[in-house]
């Protein structure tokens, strides 16, 4: 029995000797030391950051000598460009001598305040510039935005023409910054018809010597129902005038009732076909009778199981 004692006591001493090595290799290594936040102490919440909107501002100058100014506030938000809408606008006549406010406009769903401004608010300078101002004014939320830009006066002037069967219209290129009418030559100037959403684009030319230049118009366009058609001269973005516009409205088109009628059973419209919809039916019928029958044959099923008696 003594050598087993002996054994023993080796097993355990060899024990505590691994024990000894472990719990010094634990003190000896380096440790990270936490430290606990202090739960009482108040942090100072961090200030909202506000957007830095921008104004995308343009100037249409129309055929009746006035100027349509519109201005989009936008602003880049979590990455993307989002149009801010309920905002209010300011636009401004600036002239070399002081700023005028010529009116205050809440923006639209799409960000955007469209302002016209009339023939006797418009002032232009010594080298007959119209000069414009959009603003806004910022609030909690949102840093303060303007944008200025200056066109030189012009016009569009648009006049239909119908020879035998041949309908067109001329338009001519005029420039008003020296107070009187000016032809200018050499300028692309496009043809449109007035659409619901956008404008259809049927003709373009370039002015002559004398600003002129004549587009012919198609004579199946669609109008309304008493065949009422508006052509839209213009010009897009130029570097000094802006954009110009002159319309005019003529019976050319082909009349399109406006009266709501029903719709012909058709693939393209909300009455399909009868055969269509008879076909439809069966199959629905079709389909949710084998899903019937199936649960009938099982609650039938369980009804013939056989029942067995206790003892038996």
């Amino acid at each position: 029995m003594k050598p087993i004692f002996q054994m023993a006591d080796r097993i355990n001493t060899a024990k505590r000797a691994v024990a000894a090595i472990c719990l010094l290799a634990i003190l000896l290594t380096p440790t990270r030391l936490l430290s606990q936040t202090d739960s009482t102490a108040t942090q100072e919440p961090e200030e909202p950051s506000l957007i830095s909107p921008t104004i995308d501002f343009t100037s249409v100058q129309k055929g009746d000598n006035t100027v349509d100014l519109k201005a989009i506030l936008k602003a880049k938000i979590k990455g993307s460009q989002v149009r801010l809408y309920k905002m209010r606008i300011t636009f401004t006549s600036t002239s070399d001598s002081a700023e005028k406010e010529i009116g205050k406009i809440i923006t639209d769903g799409n960000g955007a305040a469209l302002l016209n401004v009339k023939a006797d608010e418009l002032t232009t300078d010594a080298e007959g510039k119209l000069h414009f101002k959009a603003s806004f004014a910022g609030n909690k939320s949102a840093e303060s935005a303007e944008e200025e830009l200056a066109v030189k006066r012009g016009k569009l002037v648009i006049t239909p023409v119908k020879e035998d069967s041949l309908l067109s219209v001329q338009v001519k290129f005029v420039d008003l910054s020296t107070g009187t009418e000016t032809a200018v030559p050499e300028t692309d100037l496009g043809i449109f018809v007035k659409r619901h959403f956008k404008p259809l684009k049927i003709g373009e030319g370039k002015t002559n010597e004398n600003g002129e230049v004549s587009v012919e118009i198609p004579n199946n366009l669609p109008g309304d129902a008493k065949g009422n058609i508006t052509l839209q001269a213009r010009l897009d973005d130029n570097e000094d005038y802006g954009v110009l516009e002159a319309s005019v409205i003529q019976p050319w088109g082909t009349p399109v009732s406006d009266k709501i009628e029903e719709l012909p059973r058709a693939l393209w419209s909300p009455h399909p076909p009868l055969w269509m919809l008879i076909t439809f039916i069966i199959l629905v019928t079709v389909v949710w009778g084998h899903y019937i029958v199936i649960v009938y044959e099982l609650f039938r099923l369980r009804k013939e199981q056989p029942h067995t008696t206790d003892g038996q």
